[in-house]
């Protein structure tokens, strides 16, 4: 099927205060209107009224990706904290196995406190949380890979670790990278970058200097620009090819809840 928009476009339905089945149908729905992948939220509590349901991530990605037959499935993303990384592997491999091809791991330091004190979950300083990001990617390549690995990390250890099944092909990793420190991170380690419109213009140059000093070419390493759903106000067709131009390589259409989905869909 010829592509929909000068760049891909994802949609991000809202996780929070919704039905998985409505989600599923968003991401049906996405699927038919030529998105390119229906990504996912991935924290335990809403940041808004705590008492809002909020779906968990994986499980409702593994719904919607057997629920449908073209659309990529992903995470925007990945709260790394969350979980280890080697539990993380297996699962987006799980999934890779029921959907080859299809699945994103989109993956950040992670940010909501909240939600570690309600679970009783370490949550450590920003810069302890950065390390553990740069380990994890590399527990989740070397995974990827079936194994057996070792690991000597200083937060995270793999001793002839083995994992199954090994995806074909491996998912992208994409790191979030909002602020300097992060964009850095995925110029050096990442399938791509992701960062939201709005600090778009002042992080690019760190990330192009990140990637030149990694001795990477931009055309290997993807940039998805995330923008609110209240950003999008003209046919998407226009809004794709008018950031294609700024440099994004793909766009996520992110928080979209009931009361806009519609008005998005219209746009299409």
């Amino acid at each position: 099927m010829a592509a929909r928009f000068a760049i891909p476009v994802g949609l991000n339905p809202t996780a929070i205060g919704v039905s998985a089945a409505w989600w599923i149908a968003a991401a049906r729905r996405a699927e038919e209107a030529g998105f390119a992948t229906a990504w996912m939220w991935d924290h335990f509590i809403s940041r808004g009224d705590l008492d809002d349901p909020l779906l968990e991530c994986w499980t409702t990605l593994t719904a919607a990706a057997v629920s449908t037959e073209r659309i990529g499935v992903g995470s925007f993303v990945t709260n790394n904290v969350n979980r280890h990384p080697a539990l993380l592997a297996n699962i987006v491999a799980t999934l890779a196995d029921l959907a080859p091809g299809r699945v994103e791991l989109g993956i950040g330091i992670g940010g909501h406190p909240v939600e570690h004190e309600a679970y009783g979950m370490d949550f450590p300083p920003a810069r302890e949380r950065a390390e553990r990001l740069e380990e994890a990617i590399a527990v989740l390549r070397l995974l990827f890979s079936g194994g057996p690995v070792d690991l000597e990390g200083r937060h995270y250890r793999l001793r002839q670790a083995r994992a199954y099944p090994v995806p074909d092909p491996a998912p992208r990793i994409t790191i979030a990278g909002m602020r300097p420190a992060g964009a850095r991170m995925a110029a050096r380690l990442g399938d791509a970058w992701t960062c939201f419109a709005d600090t778009y213009e002042e992080l690019r140059p760190v990330f192009d200097a990140a990637l030149a000093a990694a001795g990477r070419r931009s055309a290997d390493v993807g940039v998805v620009v995330g923008l609110e759903h209240q950003q999008v106000n003209e046919p998407i067709a226009d809004l794709a090819q008018r950031w294609a131009e700024q440099g994004a390589t793909e766009l996520i259409i992110h928080d979209v809840g009931p009361d806009a989905i519609d008005r998005v869909f219209g746009l299409v």
